[in-house]
């Protein structure tokens, strides 16, 4: 299988993953409520910071200079997780929020600060 295909399937597969805890009715733990929304966010962003290292890495086959890598990057990050905020409105148990979108977003953006440092240092 080409490398390609690989990237583009690992970027499918943590989508999967990413709709299939969102259609989880109730996600809370045994954990003091102030506990578990803590955790809760923290996936969130963890949830982001990998979709965008995987979009990143399927992306730059294409030969984008590094600038609008990080801009499609980000782009498609920030699509997928209104998205994902949209298909909670649907879901018994779950609500759709904005604020969700900007806490996904902090996992893009922190994904993105590390590559330009990265790419500062060269």
């Amino acid at each position: 299988m080409s490398k390609k295909i690989i990237n583009w399937f690992t970027v499918i597969v943590w989508l999967a993953v990413i709709y299939y805890f969102s259609s989880q009715p109730n996600l809370k733990s045994e954990l003091e409520p102030m506990w578990d929304l803590i955790f809760r966010k923290i996936a969130h962003i963890a949830e982001y910071f990998i979709l965008a290292f995987l979009f990143l890495r399927a992306l730059e086959q294409y030969r984008l200079n590094f600038r609008n890598l990080l801009l499609v990057t980000c782009f498609l990050s920030l699509v997928s997780a209104g998205f994902d905020e949209w298909h909670q409105s649907f879901i018994a148990g779950r609500v759709a929020s904005p604020l969700d979108v900007g806490i996904d977003s902090l996992g893009v953006l922190g994904f993105m600060g590390l590559k330009i440092a990265e790419k500062g240092k060269k």
